[in-house]
């Protein structure tokens, strides 16, 4: 036991070696011995290969087991790392707007969920149309982790899609509720969908079980887009066509779109949630758009991230 690794290589040889007790069964099998070599150190008779009592083979037993215990947590965390940057890679990718970049008066924020794989089911996408024209939507998936980010992925892409080929967003969500029904996951997604005419200063919306869009005015006041929300995709056995609204805006209006996450807190009624929020606006709606996305998310107290995940939008028009 002097020479290096001459220690290490006697419990090394101990893997599986029984030891027996005094009427010749055996007490104890030591295995992975190559990880008791510390606790061994610490004790100056069992190093002098003396017997091992029955209480010291029980701590050994613990000893061992504890180490195996730390070794699995370490494996899992580790792979809940590579799962969690698998899923935030392709949830950046989903993500991507490209025509965002266009939209100079346009903030967005997305916060994934606290204490979860931080990879979730909320979604926000701007595309420019024709006639001076662009949609905006939102949209939340049940859910969180890969299958909820995948799920996102195929609805926003649907819509995206969609979108772009009919005119009203009530019948864009009405193509989406009937795809929705063939994807496994997405029944009770919520999204809503506009479409702003900046020529005619209209704002064109449809709401499948989403919480309202708000559009606040220079001098305070504000306006909610709750005139078009019917429940979330699939929630009917039948199909129904979606409702449609439409308002007028004022250029220097602000259009705010959000999911649940901002607003929503265990044990609060609705009403109330959307009251603070309002509230907020109403106290910061002379930022500008980037100004006022933070202002939000600290006056609503999830700058750092909440039970649930975030997503939003902030547009001067």
């Amino acid at each position: 036991a002097d020479r290096p690794g001459v220690f290490e290589e006697r419990w090394w040889s101990a893997i599986n070696t029984p030891v027996l007790g005094p009427d010749g069964h055996v007490e104890w099998i030591l295995h992975r011995g190559e990880d008791v070599t510390s606790f061994i150190r610490s004790r100056p008779r069992l190093r002098e290969g003396g017997a091992l009592s029955d209480v010291e083979a029980r701590e050994v037993e613990l000893y061992a087991r504890a180490l195996e215990l730390k070794r699995l947590n370490e494996e899992l965390r580790q792979a809940h790392a590579r799962e969690r940057q698998i899923a935030v890679t392709l949830q950046e990718a989903m993500l991507h707007s490209p025509h965002l970049a266009r939209h100079r008066d346009t903030a967005v924020r997305y916060l994934p969920a606290a204490g979860s794989l931080n990879v979730c089911g909320d979604w926000y996408e701007v595309v420019d149309l024709p006639e001076d024209r662009f949609a905006v939507a939102v949209g939340d998936v049940v859910g969180h982790g890969l299958e909820a980010a995948a799920v996102m992925g195929m609805l926003r892409s649907a819509l995206s899609a969609v979108v772009r080929a009919v005119e009203r967003p009530a019948r864009a969500l009405d193509v989406l509720g009937l795809y929705a029904r063939d994807v496994e996951g997405a029944l009770a997604a919520t999204v809503v969908q506009a479409v702003v005419d900046t020529r005619a200063c209209r704002i064109m919306y449809s709401s499948a079980g989403h919480p309202p869009p708000i559009l606040v005015h220079p001098d305070g006041t504000f306006d909610l887009l709750d005139r078009a929300t019917d429940p979330p995709l699939g929630a009917r056995s039948e199909h129904v066509p979606h409702p449609h609204a439409e308002l007028r805006y004022t250029r220097g209006d602000t259009f705010v779109l959000y999911t649940d996450g901002l607003i929503e807190r265990r044990g609060e009624d609705i009403d109330a949630s959307l009251q603070r929020l309002t509230d907020a606006l109403t106290r910061h709606g002379d930022h500008e758009p980037e100004g006022l996305a933070d202002a939000l998310l600290a006056d609503l107290g999830v700058s750092s991230g909440a039970p649930d995940d975030i997503a939003l939008i902030v547009i001067r028009l």
